[in-house]
């Protein structure tokens, strides 16, 4: 979808169409853009801006904040219509997905006709705008949706691909961030000709796992499926403070209640992990994260606390004193596998086996 909240927000105000509309927090705060709208996009407003630096480039802006609930629920109305083509969907986001039509509803032998048909059904039902991209794995078809926004459909043919990627600039490629792109610039790679022409090996030495797929990916290799379902492999909360703090007691209490949400989060998704992450990013924009796994219980309100306080005294008392801190987050991962055994859920971890210890002994 072509700005998505934005394009929301203005569906369900229209007085706002043509307005320069920013989602995200209010320009005094220390928010970050979600979306804006391609009015607001001309003054140079993009999306992780910073709200501050957003108000400065365009004063007129109408800053919103965001209903994600709502958007929740025009995302659900999109993958409507997306069924009616095709039950093989993946959720990139909200407002993107792959959809796999190579056997779809309608029978269709084109899987352009179809994105023109999704596109004008998403116009005419929900009176939103979005971009299509089609091609022969997902890779592709993620660069072809961001080719001709907005309101476009791009076509990667495989006859195309080459020559496409060829001319294609690298920073375009899923994964390359501004720290990559500088490395990649090192070595004279800004487009896919000048990456095409190193060898597995060389990207490997420089790049490790990445060289790795930076070589498959720019050939147009992409076996990946569309897949319909994904388990969570973490589930986490974080906030960004109004001004920059130091470690004491407003920071303890800022900890706290992120303790308490992670905890209700943890409970409403029926989650339970052994790994818990603090993240912190310092006033200069230096971030750091900070894990421990315990393989004996699980983490919840009663252990969480003990473990973050104690990081992050040594992290602002030890490791970088002196730092005020811009944002706090903590997280949950390894969640434990469940299995059913007659008919109820159980957890197979160590807690399990040492409750039945017959079952560690060696027949």
């Amino acid at each position: 979808m072509d700005a998505f909240y934005a394009s929301v927000e203005i569906k369900d105000n229209p007085h706002l169409e043509n307005l320069p509309v920013v989602v995200g927090g209010s320009p005094e705060s220390r928010g970050v853009v979600c979306a804006a709208s391609y009015t607001a996009r001309r003054f140079g407003i993009r999306s992780a801006m910073a709200c501050s630096r957003a108000v400065k480039l365009c004063p007129e802006a109408i800053f919103l904040r965001p209903r994600f609930d709502r958007y929740r629920e025009t995302s659900k109305n999109i993958h409507q219509v997306f069924r009616k083509y095709t039950d093989i969907i993946e959720p990139l986001s909200l407002d993107e997905a792959w959809l796999d039509v190579t056997v779809n509803h309608i029978h269709s032998p084109s899987a352009t006709w179809i994105a023109q048909m999704i596109k004008q059904d998403i116009k005419n039902e929900l009176n939103l705008i979005g971009s299509a991209g089609v091609s022969y794995n997902k890779f592709l078809a993620k660069i072809a949706s961001d080719e001709d926004k907005p309101d476009g459909l791009f076509v990667i043919t495989p006859d195309q691909a080459s020559e496409f990627l060829m001319e294609l600039p690298v920073r375009k490629l899923p994964g390359v961030g501004k720290v990559t792109m500088k490395k990649l610039e090192l070595f004279g790679i800004e487009k896919g000709k000048q990456l095409i022409a190193k060898e597995a090996d060389f990207l490997i030495q420089h790049f490790g796992k990445f060289g790795r797929y930076l070589y498959k990916i720019i050939r147009g290799i992409d076996d990946r499926p569309v897949i319909t379902h994904h388990e969570s492999k973490s589930v986490g909360i974080e906030t960004t403070f109004n001004s920059d703090l130091e470690y004491g007691e407003i920071m303890r209490q800022e900890l706290n209640k992120l303790i308490t949400g992670l905890d209700s989060r943890l409970k409403k998704k029926e989650k339970k992990g052994k790994t818990l992450t603090l993240k912190v990013k310092f006033a200069d924009f230096k971030q750091i994260t900070r894990s421990e796994t315990n393989p004996f219980a699980y983490y919840n309100q009663t252990n969480i606390p003990d473990v973050v306080h104690k990081k992050l005294y040594e992290i602002c008392h030890t490791q970088y004193p002196n730092q005020k801190i811009r944002l706090l987050g903590v997280s949950v991962s390894n969640f434990t596998e469940n299995k059913k055994q007659d008919g109820k859920t159980v957890q197979l971890d160590m807690d399990y086996f040492l409750n039945k210890p017959h079952l560690l002994t060696e027949p």
